[in-house]
Formats: C-alpha cells, sequence, structure tokens
C-alpha cells in the first residue's frame, strides 16, 4: 500500500528527530552507562546484542550465511569503527565530560580529508578545505582546555584516546569505502558489530573488568542506559538513518553532524551536570565550522550502503561522502 504525502513527511520529521536527539544523546547514555559499568564490558554487549539481532533478523529474511573471507574484512572494519572508534570514546567518557567528548569525536571527517591525501600521494585538497583543517586543530586547542580552572582542562590521556578514536573512525571509514562486502548491507552491518564487540569482549576479559559487573556494583542507571544505546542508538538510530537516505538527499541528512555534538553539550549541561563556558561555546563553534568547510567541498559518489555501515532493507541510497559519515560515538 502506498504511503499518503503526509505519512511520508511525518516519517521524516521523526526520522530526522531520531538522528538530531538519539545520537546526540548517546553521549550522555554512555556517560551513564560507564559511571558504574566497565567501559570495555560494556561497549561489547551494546555491539554483540544489537549485532545479532541484526544478524538472526538477515538470517530470516533469507540471506545466506556469509563466507569467512566476509568475516575477515568486516571484522577489520569492526575493529575501526568499534573496537577503536566507539570502544575508546566509551573509555575516554569516564574521563571527558560527553558534551565535550561529542565535539571532539565529530573531528572524523578533518581525519578523513588528510588519509584520503595520504592515499592520493598527498595531492593537495582545496583551500576551504585546508582551511578547515586548521580550524579543526585550533577548535581541539580550545577544547582540550577550555578554562583555567584544572577542574575543567580534559586530560591528556582521555584526549589522546578521542582523537585516536576519531581518526580509526575515519579510517574505518575509507576501508570500507575501498572494500566490496560480499553480504547485504543489513548482513555485513551485523557482521562489523558482532567482529566489533567479540574483540570489545576480549579486551573486556584481558583488563578482568567482568570482576565489577555484578548487580551490586552496577547501577540500574547503568544497566537502562546500556539499554537505550541498544535499542534506539543502534538499531532505531540507525534504521531511521537508512530510511532517510532513501527519502532525501545526503546533504540534508549530513546536517546530523552539526546538531548531534551540540545536542550532546546541551543535553550533558541540562541532565548530566556539567560545565559549560564561554571558551568551550567558542571551540565548539570553531570546530563545527571547520567540518562545516571540509563538507562543503566533497564530491558526492553513489556507493553501496553496506560500505556505509549502516541498515539496509532495500534498494542501495545515494550515501553521503565519507566526510560526512556518522562519528564514533553512535
Amino acid at each position: 500500500m502506498p504511503t499518503s504525502r503526509g505519512s511520508s513527511r511525518a516519517l521524516t520529521f521523526w526520522a530526522f528527530a531520531s538522528i538530531y536527539l538519539i545520537w546526540g544523546s548517546t553521549y550522555l547514555a554512555i556517560r551513564f552507562a560507564v559511571h558504574s559499568m566497565p567501559p570495555f564490558f560494556m561497549a561489547a554487549v551494546r555491539f554483540l546484542v544489537a549485532g545479532g539481532i541484526l544478524y538472526g533478523w538477515a538470517r530470516l529474511q533469507g540471506e545466506r550465511r556469509p563466507g569467512l573471507a566476509t568475516w575477515r574484512t568486516t571484522a577489520l572494519a569492526g575493529t575501526l569503527f568499534f573496537l577503536l572508534g566507539n570502544g575508546l570514546v566509551v573509555w575516554a567518557e569516564q574521563r571527558v565530560p560527553s558534551g565535550r567528548t561529542a565535539l571532539l569525536a565529530s573531528t572524523s571527517p578533518i581525519w578523513t580529508v588528510l588519509i584520503e591525501s595520504a592515499i592520493a600521494r598527498w595531492k593537495r585538497p582545496p583551500t576551504r578545505v585546508l582551511v578547515g583543517v586548521l580550524l579543526g586543530f585550533v577548535g581541539l586547542a580550545l577544547l582540550a582546555s577550555p578554562t583555567e580552572a584544572v577542574a575543567d582542562t580534559v586530560p591528556l590521556v582521555g584526549l589522546l584516546a578521542l582523537i585516536v578514536a576519531a581518526f580509526a573512525w575515519a579510517l574505518g571509514s575509507v576501508y570500507t569505502h575501498h572494500q566490496r562486502f560480499d553480504a547485504s548491507p543489513a548482513m555485513s552491518t551485523a557482521m562489523k558489530m558482532l567482529g566489533g564487540g567479540a574483540q570489545l569482549a576480549v579486551v573486556s576479559l584481558a583488563l578482568g573488568e567482568w570482576r565489577r559487573v555484578s548487580a551490586v556494583h552496577v547501577e540500574w542507571e547503568a544497566w537502562a542506559a546500556l539499554a537505550y544505546l541498544i535499542v534506539f542508538g543502534s538499531l532505531v538510530g540507525f534504521s531511521a538513518f537508512t530510511y532517510l537516505l532513501r527519502t532525501t538527499t545526503p546533504q540534508k541528512v549530513a546536517t546530523a553532524a552539526y546538531v548531534n555534538p551540540l545536542v550532546a553539550l546541551a543535553l550533558g549541561w541540562l541532565l548530566g551536570g556539567e560545565t559549560v563556558t564561554g571558551r568551550m561555546i567558542t571551540g565548539a563553534g570553531v570546530i563545527v565550522a571547520s567540518v562545516l568547510l571540509v563538507r562543503l567541498v566533497r564530491p558526492q559518489p553513489v556507493v553501496d550502503a553496506g560500505d556505509l555501515g549502516v541498515v539496509e532493507t532495500g534498494e542501495h541510497p545515494a550515501a553521503p561522502p565519507l566526510a560526512e559519515r556518522p562519528g564514533p560515538g553512535r
């Protein structure tokens, strides 16, 4: 039955609300989860459960069992996206406020530009992109030490973890862009989550995090935040993202990258009791402006949605450019 124009508009509205608010809120949800839950354990459970649900759904739809070669390529993507990209964000949020984490993680498009330039034998990007890259590093410096107060300074280890996370997410975007996964987009997404989740579980076991997982040590808020991340952050958010790729333009979908850090900053201040200073707001503006400059001049290739690491159940949509893909905190 065809969808009415009014229903389509309503779906589009709620889909945008999902990627703006849900993805912006995942940073605060992560902070609540890691308050009493070990970080790598939490991330492992999140992606193993979400990936398992998606894998089972794909199999029920008649998807064939993936081969070993496909598992290898998706496992490497899972390393970049989920073990390093998301895992380090989760670990860093034990030390860095959620709003500032979202802003620092949003610099992944800047690293994408540098990686693509290196692959092209350091071909010089357009001037506007270079200005955006320089502004991005200025924003990083502002956010690393938003005030003179020691309590408001981002710990160096947390800053480095978030820089590595953003770089790993960018490298994963470039890697998947040049790979063809022998599986449907839904199946390849599930395999990336399962591969990354399994590696996160190994790290968690190696660190002995399981000793801290019990009804005594883990608060109910952490379990609630984990459930929110699985259902809304991993399943609903990616489904809304994919729907919008089919029904709107990549440029409109990419606006989520500008809104998410601001939503995270506002929620951290409103619900998490996080400090927001004038220097932080300036740094946020610089970061958003730098990402905007980088993305405005990117080409718009049409690629397989499976290369995006998103949930896709229908035809392959026109995907955003590499530098317009979601960041590591989703």
